[in-house]
């Protein structure tokens, strides 16, 4: 796949996921670009006190993440021995470069954020892949390719993450969500109990003024009944006399 296919793919899934971030956006250009500026180039390298001929592949990515793709690429080729930061195959079979088995040595060394793989493809006898032989543009596109590859890996990795950043935010505002219309329906409740309670209490309101009012007869009632009574009390009185 073409990387500005990959592009538009990757960005296609960002959009599906709710995603309109403009630093990832950001992020994915300056990925992209860096993917387009890598650049392979011949040289001579010291391995374990060895001058080697070769090529040197200068890549930006996370360091861990590079050594296990480079190891893995190079199983691909046949058994790897790894030492201090030196991969070595021997009798690689990599039908690309040379139809003939050969000696693979490569070095990763990382520093500040970037990394550079040296690589020497040794066909026999120290007979070195190098510019100018029939091999040196197979061996030189081999390298392209393992970049291109570590860089869609790269962000893949990038775009899973904003992914699963994307669900877990997705996730916390449906949980949001559903507090918040938990909080709505019990106040809903509250607002029809206080409803409820607001005509109750002026039912009572009612229902005690009137109960006032006739307590108020009922006072008077009762004034007029006693002042009786005690006249009735004086007539009873006088009786004596």
């Amino acid at each position: 796949m073409k990387p500005q296919n990959r592009k538009r793919t990757i960005l296609h899934t960002l959009r599906g996921a709710g995603i309109r971030s403009l630093v990832l956006f950001c992020t994915f250009a300056f990925a992209f670009s860096g993917a387009q500026a890598q650049a392979v180039y011949a040289g001579e390298q010291a391995v374990e006190k060895v001058n080697l001929q070769g090529y040197f592949l200068t890549i930006t990515a996370d360091s861990k993440q590079l050594e296990k793709e480079w190891e893995a690429q190079l199983r691909t080729f046949g058994r790897v021995n790894t030492a201090r930061g030196v991969y070595r195959v021997t009798n690689a079979d990599i039908p690309s470069v040379s139809t003939d088995p050969l000696n693979l040595t490569s070095q990763l060394k990382s520093s500040r954020g970037s990394s550079t793989l040296f690589v020497a493809f040794d066909l026999g006898s120290g007979n070195f892949i190098k510019p100018g032989n029939g091999n040196s543009a197979a061996a030189e596109q081999l390298l392209k390719d393992f970049a291109a590859q570590v860089q869609y890996n790269q962000e893949v990795r990038t775009a899973e993450t904003a992914l699963d950043d994307a669900q877990k935010n997705h996730q916390k505002m449906v949980r949001n969500g559903e507090r918040l219309q938990r909080d709505l329906d019990r106040n809903k409740k509250e607002k029809e109990t206080l409803l409820r309670r607001i005509d109750e209490n002026a039912k009572e309101l009612d229902q005690l003024l009137k109960d006032t009012e006739t307590n108020k007869t009922d006072q008077s009632n009762a004034l007029t009944e006693m002042e009786n009574k005690k006249k009735a009390l004086e007539v009873v009185k006088t009786k004596k006399n």
